[in-house]
């Protein structure tokens, strides 16, 4: 009997633990690209999901942005059956916003992949990123000075607020090996044209950066990238949990809106005080702070002169006797 090639063995048992909290007869997503990590995610959790009793379908998302498009998509589901994957495609309309059509196309792409897996009631999408997008990842919100929560890079696991779960199997897994898991099983991959393209900022930090930086410092760049990233996320999920306590204390509802108490706002460090400003703006309004608006309601508490409310996304915030109230903008 052959051997198990070592890359199909790593895969397999990535996807295995990423697998082993769902349910059995569950219905998974593997969102396919065709591309070389997507097809080794697809083999793999067509392989594993059989001995679990699980129902697996791939989901290609034609977004329509360069010619053979839909070429490329049918390639790609062709595949997946051969794999014994029922396969979806899903064209989407990509609207161009102020991020970039980067961030437009993945947004479109997750709606689509998210309005697809209710569809089919299905317990979990499971997405092909490897240890070297996480490498990029942490490099790019470096570069762009985004802070901690950018650092962290990808969650190998989320539940999203309609409690579909959203897993990353082969963040442990290096690019190479999705290629060699392709090469053992016969399957060909697609390469995306627009992995060649240097406009955009992923892939010159793929083939420029990180190549520099192993050259320069010694290999183990990208692994020790992903490292810092994993321990970041425990850091701060230590640190959300000491936040969430905190804001049970300091706290109240107010018309309109929610208030929290400045001096115990004062009490606290500027990491944490800082952390509860976002964390309240988000939770009660869905706002995202930048670290100069969040700053600036720290002034409130901080550095008091009796300024007048402070305009933030979706909501406002101004000192209000002993409280800094948020309330909702109309």
């Amino acid at each position: 009997m052959p051997s198990l090639s070592p890359a199909i063995a790593e895969i397999r048992l990535a996807v295995r633990t990423a697998l082993v909290s769902l349910p059995e007869g569950s219905t998974l997503i593997v969102a396919l690209s065709g591309g070389a990590d997507s097809l080794a995610l697809a083999a793999a959790t067509a392989f594993e999901a059989r001995a679990r009793g699980m129902q697996v379908a791939s989901v290609t998302i034609d977004h329509g942005l360069q010619d053979g498009s839909a070429d490329a998509a049918a390639a790609a589901t062709a595949k997946a059956e051969a794999l014994g994957i029922r396969a979806l495609i899903e064209r989407v309309q990509v609207r161009h916003d102020a991020d970039g059509p980067e961030a437009a196309a993945r947004g479109a792409r997750y709606a689509a992949l998210r309005r697809i897996a209710a569809e089919e009631r299905a317990a979990a999408v499971l997405l092909g990123h490897t240890l070297d997008d996480q490498a990029e990842t942490v490099l790019l919100g470096l570069a762009r000075g985004a802070g901690a929560a950018s650092l962290q890079g990808m969650a190998p696991d989320r539940v999203d607020d309609d409690g579909l779960i959203w897993l990353r199997p082969m963040l442990g897994v290096r690019r190479e090996t999705t290629r060699a898991l392709c090469a053992a099983s016969d399957l060909v991959p697609w390469d995306d044209p627009h992995n060649l393209e240097d406009r955009f900022a992923r892939i010159r930090v793929r083939d420029r950066v990180l190549p520099v930086l192993e050259t320069e410092l010694g290999p183990g760049i990208a692994e020790a990238l992903a490292r810092t990233a994993a321990q970041l996320r425990e850091d701060t999920e230590a640190f959300d949990e000491m936040i969430r306590e905190t804001i049970e204390d300091i706290v109240e509802h107010a018309e309109a809106g929610i208030s929290v108490s400045v001096a115990a706002l004062a009490a606290n460090p500027a990491a944490l005080r800082n952390r509860i400003i976002r964390l309240v703006a988000h939770s009660e309004f869905g706002a995202s702070l930048t670290r100069t608006q969040t700053l600036e309601v720290a002034r409130l508490v901080t550095d008091w002169s009796g300024q007048g409310p402070i305009d933030l996304p979706g909501c406002s915030a101004k000192r209000q006797g002993g409280q800094i109230v948020f309330t909702a903008r109309g």
